[in-house]
């Protein structure tokens, strides 16, 4: 009890005069020990490391995931020590809903089979997305959090130890200075006793030359104590000053950590954006197969600001262009009787089911009619291959 005791009292003392050392500095009443100009480059540098450090780390982030709230989600999970519920992003989203769409509409018609088309491409995207942000958080992401969290935390701890033992060097110094002043203003002063006849005014001078000698004796009594604690708080704030210049030089290989971090992140985004420029070139192939007639729609409406182009109408009671009365007259004649037909496919269909025929753009197959069979479907052969297709995919061969 009694070690505690004077411990407590060691350490008291020793923030106090820390404390007093650093209101004198303040006050411009005191010296301060200056560090060395290779140690203060070096300082500054992990200051600066730590700045840009933090502001690339949060840009990152936020390129990678948009939504504040799902930051802040995702970093109380990891708080928490619990695992992220799986999201769907974006582009996944988007995809499920083109999907859901050409579903709906029939994956038969043109636009229901290019929305199944583009929508899967999204899907496709945002698989590659996911991807991105996993590759980016552990190979980017996770070495400059760990730079924060656990190198430069122990930077700034020695950093807090140097300046403590600077403070305790500095008041040792203050301390020693002091004595020798008062040892040597001790000196002069005069401790004989006057003679016995002497007056009233030579005994009370001589009283407070006494004390006064006394008062600086303590003082002079310091100085060998000072002199020895300056030996020791040099000695460890030198060695503390060795420590920490060992600490930041290690920023050197940090950077060149960051800089195998950077270039695996760029690598990352070279191949998302690669697999995203792939997968766009597949889908405007397969789009480019579609009739010309389902993609015009969107150029007239263009067209017709710029410029007026006339445009036959024909009448209602009319007859049809001959090509179309003699397509349409075709399917309907191959419907009523029986009999097959060789066909042109127009462009590529996926099958959606096991009872339809995948089609290949101007590949020609046989077609036939099945009674019963719905009126914009036939029948499609293909070797041995026989399945249902879309006539709308279709051109009877003469």
């Amino acid at each position: 009890m009694d070690f505690n005791v004077k411990r407590l009292a060691a350490d008291a003392g020793t923030l106090f005069s820390r404390a007093v050392q650093f209101t004198e500095e303040k006050l411009g009443q005191a010296e301060k020990t200056e560090l060395d100009a290779h140690l203060e480059t070096l300082l500054t540098r992990a200051e600066t490391t730590k700045h840009w450090t933090e502001k690339i780390l949060k840009q990152t982030e936020v390129l990678l995931q948009p939504n504040p709230n799902v930051r802040i989600e995702e970093f109380l999970y990891e708080k928490l020590d619990k695992k992220v519920p799986t999201r769907m992003n974006n582009h996944e989203l988007l995809g499920l809903s083109m999907i859901d769409s050409g579903t709906e509409f029939g994956p038969g018609t043109a636009y229901g089979n290019a929305l199944i088309k583009c929508g899967e491409t999204e899907q496709q995207i945002g698989g590659a997305e996911r991807e991105l942000i996993q590759s980016s958080a552990i190979n980017f992401l996770t070495p400059f959090r760990n730079f924060l969290e656990g190198d430069f935390k122990t930077i700034l701890k020695e950093r807090k130890l140097l300046q403590n033992k600077r403070l305790d060097l500095d008041a040792a110094k203050t301390k020693l200075k002091k004595a020798k002043m008062a040892d040597a203003r001790a000196l002069p002063l005069r401790t004989t006793p006057p003679p016995g006849d002497a007056g009233y005014v030579a005994n009370f001078s001589f009283m407070v030359n006494f004390l006064h000698v006394k008062w600086l004796k303590m003082w002079a009594e310091e100085v060998t104590k000072a002199e020895q604690d300056l030996k020791m708080t040099q000695s460890e704030f030198d060695r503390q000053a060795e420590i920490t210049r060992l600490l930041l030089e290690g920023i050197n290989s940090t950077h060149a950590h960051h800089l195998h971090c950077l270039n695996d992140f760029v690598e990352a985004q070279m191949t998302y954006y690669a697999q995203c420029y792939q997968y766009m070139v597949d889908l405007q192939k397969q789009l480019g197969n579609f009739p010309s007639a389902f993609s015009s729609n969107n150029n007239q409406s263009t067209a017709s600001g710029a410029a007026s182009i006339s445009v036959p109408i024909l009448p209602l009671s009319g007859p049809l262009p001959a090509s179309t009365a003699n397509a349409s007259s075709g399917f309907t004649e191959l419907q009523n009787f029986s009999g097959s037909r060789k066909a042109r496919v127009l462009y590529d269909y996926d099958a959606a089911g096991s009872n339809e025929l995948s089609l290949l753009a101007d590949e020609v197959i046989m077609v036939s009619s099945i009674p019963g069979m719905d009126s914009d479907w036939l029948m499609g052969e293909r070797g041995n291959q026989k399945g249902k297709v879309p006539i709308t995919y279709l051109e009877l061969l003469n």
